[in-house]
């Protein structure tokens, strides 16, 4: 019975340690730009041992890396991994006053249209979320098999609507990408803490500077640079518009930027994003 009453003790003597240390690294990022997050990591580590998925999109390069390119990015440098001769990974860290207004508005009001007002979780949201999207994974495994049958390729399921972006910011900076009751509780709890300690201008700059835009390429300034060849302060409200619309399948739709359902919905983000409110 000690033995046991020793582990049990242990155990949430290493549960409270890794809530004191996540809640240190969040206090951090008041003034520290994080250099890395947990899901860019585990990309790093796919890309470096398997090499890229969406092979029509890599980038032949002349001659060796910079000296200012490092294999997760410092905060004001371009980020590359290299492989074989293949820039495989893009990011550079911008200010928020460096990302345009229309980005800004856009993917608010796509992923997030409460962003300003919430305490980093919307309750009644996550529960909507939930019930949505069980229906929706059920008509789509229907859907996928039909699909496969025709031997085509079936689009990835939009399970949206639950997570605000602070959420989607906590499960990105600190947490894997297992989908269980015990992770969705952590992301929770980071979100509140994250939202607690930093305002809601400076959460939206790491969320932007670190979020996923496609196979190896991350944050804003990258994206922008990738899709549209030009600087993040730089995109008008059709481009911001379509990179909002990526964000839920970035690597499906960076192999697809033809789809029809990506043209249909830029629209509709376009046409939302004037009601959209900034930090």
């Amino acid at each position: 019975m000690k033995a046991l009453l020793r582990w049990v003790l242990c155990l949430l003597f290493a549960a409270v340690a890794l809530e004191v240390f996540f809640i240190g690294r969040i206090a951090a990022m008041a003034v520290i730009d994080p250099q890395s997050t947990a899901f860019q990591r585990s990309e790093a580590w796919q890309l470096a041992t398997e090499g890229r998925r969406n092979g029509d999109r890599i980038e032949r390069r002349a001659g060796p890396p910079q000296a200012s390119e490092r294999p997760l990015g410092g905060q004001r440098g371009h980020a590359s991994a290299e492989r074989g001769g293949l820039k495989e990974w893009r990011q550079e860290w911008v200010p928020y006053g460096r990302i345009a207004d229309t980005l800004k508005r856009a993917v608010i009001a796509s992923e997030d249209s409460e962003f300003i007002y919430h305490n980093g979780v919307e309750w009644e949201a996550v529960e909507r979320a939930r019930q949505r999207n069980a229906r929706a994974e059920q008509i789509a495994a229907r859907r996928a098999a039909q699909m496969r049958a025709r031997g085509k390729e079936p689009r990835p399921i939009q399970l949206r609507g639950g997570s605000t972006i602070t959420q989607q910011l906590a499960k990105n900076l600190l947490l894997s990408g297992e989908r269980t009751l015990l992770r969705k509780g952590q992301e929770l709890l980071l979100a509140v803490a994250l939202e607690l300690l930093l305002d809601k201008q400076r959460i939206l700059e790491i969320y932007l500077n670190s979020v996923e835009w496609g196979e190896g390429i991350f944050g804003a300034e990258a994206a922008a640079q990738h899709y549209f060849r030009k600087p993040a302060s730089r995109l008008g409200a059709q481009e911001a518009a379509r990179l909002a619309v990526m964000l839920p399948s970035p690597k499906f739709f960076e192999r697809r930027s033809g789809s029809a359902y990506l043209a249909g919905r830029t629209a509709t983000i376009v046409a939302r994003m004037p009601s959209a409110d900034l930090p």
